[in-house]
């Protein structure tokens, strides 16, 4: 079975809605965007899903390991789990906000509760997703937190 990121128009042919109107999604970034996820799996499919869109990704599988890189490293958009081991995406989140407060952060979660969703997003979280999500509506929100990002 093919994954539903494979049977996707080509990037020329899809849209995303801003603002007003359609504009075409052109959004390129020279960074990788950064996945912070402890399920290998998740990391790889969003990480491919990504690359099949042509923008670059960096997976990380530990939230400190992701810290230290965010403190050397330009990161445009950083995308987050809520749950995992030793620190919570949450946890993350405000930790970025002092390391690098320009980053734009997608939240993402299998277990949907509301008060985990209001508090990422007045911490400034750009969006929150719960699992599974769909592969379009995913990336229309990549690319425009990329374009807020530059």
């Amino acid at each position: 079975m093919v994954p539903r990121y494979h049977r996707r128009k080509p990037a020329r042919q899809r849209t995303f809605e801003r603002g007003i109107g359609l504009y075409p999604v052109l959004i390129m970034c020279a960074e990788p965007i950064c996945i912070i996820d402890d399920d290998a799996s998740v990391r790889n499919s969003i990480e491919q899903l990504l690359d099949s869109d042509g923008l670059k990704a960096q997976s990380f599988e530990d939230a400190a390991n992701f810290l230290a890189y965010a403190r050397s490293h330009a990161v445009p958009l950083a995308i987050l789990d809520v749950w995992m081991p030793k620190t919570s995406g949450l946890e993350v989140q405000v930790q970025l906000r002092v390391v690098s407060p320009k980053t734009k952060v997608i939240v993402m979660t299998a277990r949907e509760i509301p008060a985990i969703r209001a508090a990422a997003l007045d911490g400034g979280a750009f969006a929150f997703l719960s699992k599974p999500f769909d592969d379009e509506a995913f990336l229309s929100l990549v690319h425009q937190a990329l374009a807020l990002a530059a």
